[in-house]
């Protein structure tokens, strides 16, 4: 298992486990829900964050931690001859996974669809092979 995203990912749900969902997110709650899970070769982080875009996402690793982040900024305004309106909005979020040992940085892979940032993160092949060691009966 993944423990320390796992940790990680609880850690941030001070409130409890339905502090985010979808409704909240669209209301301007800054910390999408994520869903981590592993296999054999890879870890996946899909988080959920609809309504934005591709390029509103950054996904860096830095110091050992996976950081996704995203920010988008809205302007929605009307001008008539007789009234003026202007409506500003802003998201933004920044979530941070650390990365065990066995991954490879340099291969992470993210997409984005349907309001959903996809992440794999490969593991390092590990073919741990002790060598073998006679016993000798006395």
């Amino acid at each position: 298992m993944f423990p320390s995203l796992i940790n990680d990912f609880f850690g941030n749900r001070m409130l409890g486990p339905n502090l985010v969902d979808m409704d909240d997110f669209d209301a301007g709650l800054r910390l999408p829900p994520a869903n981590i899970s592993e296999t054999n070769t890879e870890f996946h982080i899909d988080l959920s964050a609809p309504g934005l875009k591709r390029d509103d996402f950054k996904v860096e690793v830095e110091n050992g931690d996976l950081v996704v982040s995203c920010e988008k900024k809205e302007e929605d305004k009307e001008d008539k001859e007789n009234y003026w309106r202007r409506e500003f909005s802003y998201t933004s979020f920044c979530r941070r996974f650390p990365l065990p040992d066995n991954t490879l940085d340099e291969k992470i892979n993210a997409k984005y669809d349907n309001g959903m940032l996809h992440i794999i993160i490969p593991k390092k092949e590990t073919t741990v092979t002790k060598p073998k060691k006679a016993i000798q009966v006395a």
